[in-house]
């Protein structure tokens, strides 16, 4: 009777104190143990979600029009244009695996998030003013042959500030978002999954408009309105950005997370001689109630190398006052974490080929575009770039109805609260760029044949009948398979990494996108290679009719489905992150030993 009483009080000790406050390692703006009912979840999540509509806004409304304007008003050369495109692309693609690193390890997610938004209007404000200040403008009259160096460095400049703000923001907004969201509460944890497919929709809404709105705005009214409209929405978001702080849940920075990783590498080489113990058990670990760097995890046994580095020797003398020498010993928690980012290696390597695909979206979908009947009426025709709000379209549909209808039927199914695994839902996606890139193949063969017809045979000059929405299914195919596995990498970079490397797991999600445009650079140049040695005549040439992008698009659709095969082999053998529930024990130990205290008096 008494040990039942026990119990009890236990149960809805744990169960109010799990309820009122957050044990997950994070604290709120005064740096005490957050209140659960005050702080996080979607109240909070929305602030940050605002200021990346307004980002990606911005970042879609420059980049999608940016070779535009270094053609038309800084009048560069197409070669000259394309390539400033691509280093600016570049850059921006690389810099969040700095952002990340150093929110990780020494500014925290917040501090980062306001030291980028302050860039990011330095950026936007430098563009304004290249604009609209007479001695920064490109041409003193409307028209001139030789634009302004000083404003070209102006611009450079501005788009470069941007460059590095958006290394700061990429790896932290989205990261900062999820920190809001405990993983050890039940329904936060099923929030935590919604949040991400969200917080596309709202990524998706800022391209919408950056691509149509923005772009209409800098190409038929005036592309300083555009930045002043752009620097006006960044500047009203970062303030609302600001006033949410006090809801907000915050990881503090915990330094360098590649020095333990590093720890665990030297401590197992110095014991490699060393015979594995009979129990993992026997392994080091610290106590729950002295871990301060975060939750810990189970130990796993793939990569047993690396468990020698938690070996207890005879001579290591062991205390709560005495912490052991880190290059000598490690915690089982650490040698978990050096695995998890060694398993993420392959899972990294086979998303490359679905990031290539993407690429095509942003390149030859565009130039396809270009080629093609876009008007809508006599009156009125979209702008080639505008073509690409069907990905985001696709992308919107898609993520609503998997988080709306399918989770919670295969919830039902499975019984995994997720619906179905991470890996699983980045596989489905990657099935949807396959079919993306046969489809374009076949539209591509289509185009073909009717610029023989008109443009080759008939003699015609610009875009051939065919209408641009025959590029509608391989668009809205991509979008789909975006909605599954680019939101897959997302969550699955930001759960199954360390604690302590959120941020910089974001930025690893994102060089899939970045890598993935280098891979696909690369291949492009192999191809033309190979086709024009062997064949005499290149897959790529002087224009898309004289071209055959159908057959590289096959390449790709072929060269994806023979990596799904590999990734479905290396899905069936992953081994995902397994972490102790630690206060729930705690709040036992501290039930236990009040009643025992209460039944010895």
């Amino acid at each position: 009777m008494e040990q039942d009483m026990v119990e009890r009080k236990k149960g809805e000790i744990r169960e109010g104190d799990q309820e009122k406050w957050v044990y997950d390692s994070s604290v709120d703006h005064k740096g005490s143990v957050p209140l659960r009912a005050s702080t996080g979840v979607w109240k909070a999540a929305l602030f940050i979600i605002t200021i990346e509509f307004s980002e990606r806004l911005s970042f879609f409304g420059l980049s999608s029009n940016l070779i535009t304007y270094l053609t038309k008003v800084i009048q560069q050369d197409l070669k000259t244009a394309a390539k400033n495109v691509n280093y600016w692309s570049g850059v921006t693609t690389m810099l969040p695996l700095i952002g990340g690193f150093l929110a990780d390890s020494y500014t925290g997610r917040f501090s980062m998030i306001l030291i980028s938004s302050v860039i990011y209007l330095m950026g936007l404000g430098l563009l304004v003013m290249s604009r609209f200040i007479p001695s920064l403008k490109p041409c003193k009259t409307d028209e001139c042959s030789h634009p302004s160096r000083v404003h070209e460095v102006i611009f450079f400049l501005a788009m470069y500030f941007i460059s590095v703000a958006t290394g700061g923001y990429k790896p932290c907004l989205e990261s900062f978002g999820a920190d809001q969201f405990d993983d050890d509460h039940p329904e936060e944890r099923k929030n935590k999954m919604s949040y991400f497919n969200w917080w596309n929709f709202a990524l998706c809404c800022g391209l919408v408009l950056g691509v149509t709105f923005i772009v209409y705005v800098q190409d038929y009214v005036s592309w300083g309105v555009a930045d002043l409209i752009l620097a006006i929405a960044m500047t009203i978001t970062i303030i609302i950005f600001y006033f949410g702080k006090s809801f907000y849940r915050y990881r503090m920075p915990q330094g360098s997370p590649l020095t333990p990783m590093l720890q665990v590498v030297v401590a197992a080489i110095k014991k490699r001689h060393l015979p594995y113990p009979s129990s993992p058990a026997l392994l080091y670990e610290v106590p729950k109630s002295q871990n301060s760097r975060g939750r810990l995890i189970n130990h796993t046994n793939n990569l047993r190398f690396l468990d020698k580095a938690a070996i207890i020797e005879g001579n290591e003398q062991l205390s709560p006052d005495k912490q052991p020498n880190p290059w000598r010993l490690t915690t089982v928690t650490r040698i978990e974490e050096l695995k998890l980012i060694l398993n993420m290696i392959p899972i990294w390597l086979t998303s490359l080929t679905f990031g290539t695909c993407v690429a095509q979206t942003a390149t030859f979908f565009i130039k396809q575009s270009s080629t093609m009947n876009r008007k809508i009426s006599h009156h009125f025709e979209i702008p080639p770039a505008t073509i690409y709000t069907l990905t985001a379209v696709g992308m919107i549909i898609a993520v609503t109805v998997y988080d709306k209808i399918l989770v919670p039927i295969l919830r039902r199914a499975t019984g995994n609260e997720r619906g179905i695994s991470i890996l699983q839902r980045i596989g489905s996606g990657m099935i949807f760029s396959v079919l993306s890139m046969a489809v374009a193949a076949l539209v591509e063969r289509k185009r073909l044949s009717i610029a023989h017809e008109e443009i080759i045979q008939g003699g015609k000059t610009g875009p051939v009948s065919m209408s641009v929405f025959w590029l509608a299914p391989q668009f809205m195919l991509l979008g789909v398979g975006d909605a599954f596995t680019l939101v897959g990498l997302q969550e699955y970079f930001y759960d199954q990494v360390p604690d302590s490397m959120r941020s910089l797991g974001i930025a690893f999600y994102l060089s899939v996108m970045g890598v993935g445009n280098f891979l696909s650079s690369f291949l492009i140049t192999l191809v033309n290679h190979i086709t024009e040695k062997a064949g005499g005549k290149s897959w790529f040439g002087k224009d898309l009719n004289t071209s055959r992008i159908d057959n590289f698009y096959w390449l790709l659709s072929a060269m994806n489905g023979l990596n799904i095969c590999v990734f479905v082999l290396l899905a069936r053998r992953y081994s995902y992150k397994n972490v102790q529930r630690s206060h729930v024990e705690v709040a036992d130990s501290r039930v236990g030993d009040g009643l025992e205290m209460e039944s010895m008096a």
